[in-house]
């Protein structure tokens, strides 16, 4: 997601029936409904919208020399507005869910284990055997057993539509106020989505912003 392109992006969302339904959180609602097990392994660094796809997937399995973790919102006056909000809050509890979130820092992979963020932290050797073998593991039990147990893991752990939209409603409200405008600008102007210094540290940029 372009950060710069988001009144854009909610333009064209409402063409397609409203920013509540055509959202990112949305789309990543239904990935975490689907009759399915999904993995994802983080070997670099999952912040934003990055993270929250993350966090839509089942179980998450990170190499511990690289992986990171954040939701940097809060740093730019803006809110997670695909999940995180949701997922962090369910999966850390409430204190750390505050602290991660309101304090819009980064997370290495052994924390974010520590915090119940992620299921694991491997070195990076070992994480494309591990999640290998537990898929294998998993495909070879009888699928119907599968589906009901996610299905009603998912009934008690996961957030309900008017929840994900409310996020995606808010986001979109303090994204476009004028100082959240300006942080994001002033992150963008120094490196923001491009490979480079600012992005490997963003945790700590966010809280750099002169004033």
């Amino acid at each position: 997601m372009d950060l710069t392109a988001i009144p854009q992006y909610a333009a064209e969302a409402a063409k397609a029936g409203g920013p509540g339904d055509a959202s990112l959180g949305m789309f990543l609602y239904k990935l975490a409904h689907v009759p399915l097990i999904t993995v994802a392994k983080v070997r670099g660094r999952a912040r934003g919208g990055g993270n929250e796809l993350a966090l839509a997937c089942d179980m998450i399995f990170a190499a511990r020399e690289n992986a990171i973790f954040g939701q940097f919102e809060s740093g730019t006056g803006a809110f997670p507005g695909a999940g995180g909000i949701q997922h962090l809050t369910r999966r850390l509890g409430r204190a750390r869910a505050i602290e991660a979130i309101t304090g819009a820092d980064d997370f290495d992979a052994d924390l974010a284990e520590r915090y119940g963020w992620i299921n694991r932290a491997l070195p990076d050797a070992q994480l494309d055997g591990f999640v290998e073998r537990l898929a294998k593991r998993i495909a070879g039990f009888p699928p119907a057993g599968v589906r009901a147990e996610k299905r009603a893991i998912n009934d008690l752990t996961l957030p309900q539509p008017a929840n994900v939209r409310s996020d995606s409603a808010i986001f979109l409200s303090l994204v476009a106020l004028p100082e959240s405008r300006e942080r994001l600008d002033y992150l963008a102007n120094r490196g923001l989505q491009t490979s480079g210094d600012l992005e490997r540290h963003l945790g700590k940029a966010v809280a750099g912003f002169p004033g």
